[in-house]
């Protein structure tokens, strides 16, 4: 073997070497992407909870959470006795009344949101039906703090087929 076969050979093993670094570094990084993108209650304003209500356009039935894109009106309003509404209690300790009570409406004028369910265990330990497009639909929850980024809802009670169901944690 002449030394310009060796250099090319030993070139050609680095290039190799790199390569699969680099493959490594993508794949570690392609699968840390769900986990960055999947957030917690952190990422929400807590402290101002939001109503929505409209129609089911899109819905995604699975996990890590169920999720739909819910097509709200130009004219949504808070029904005029939602503070009063019963909701059911659950085992994370969530005020229910005093969430209901601070509830507003969104300031940014979306006309589509998407809302984030709860994990698939949980709805059905609710016995929440599978939501279907078209269904009317109401909620209440967080969107991220200064209703910055996309117009997202992470569901705390949500209202349909006439039924309320709490999503934090478990029924008690």
């Amino acid at each position: 073997m002449t030394g310009l076969q060796r250099r090319r050979l030993l070139n050609w093993g680095v290039g190799l070497a790199a390569a699969r670094s680099f493959l490594a570094a993508g794949l570690g990084a392609s699968l840390a992407i769900p986990a960055f993108a999947h957030h917690g209650w952190s990422s929400f304003d807590l402290d101002r909870p939001i109503y929505l209500e409209g129609k089911v356009s899109r819905v995604k039935w699975a996990n890590p959470h169920a999720e739909l894109m819910l097509d709200v009106g130009t004219a949504m309003k808070l029904p005029p006795d939602f503070a009063q509404r019963a909701v059911p209690a659950q085992a994370a300790q969530v005020d229910g009344p005093a969430t209901l009570a601070k509830t507003t409406l969104p300031k940014r004028a979306d006309r589509q949101w998407k809302v984030e369910l709860a994990p698939l265990s949980r709805l059905d330990a609710w016995k929440v039906s599978e939501i279907k497009a078209g269904a009317a639909f109401a909620a209440v929850g967080f969107t991220f703090k200064n209703e910055i980024g996309s117009a997202t809802l992470r569901a705390e009670y949500i209202w349909v087929e006439g039924k309320v169901y709490a999503l934090r944690s478990s029924p008690v």
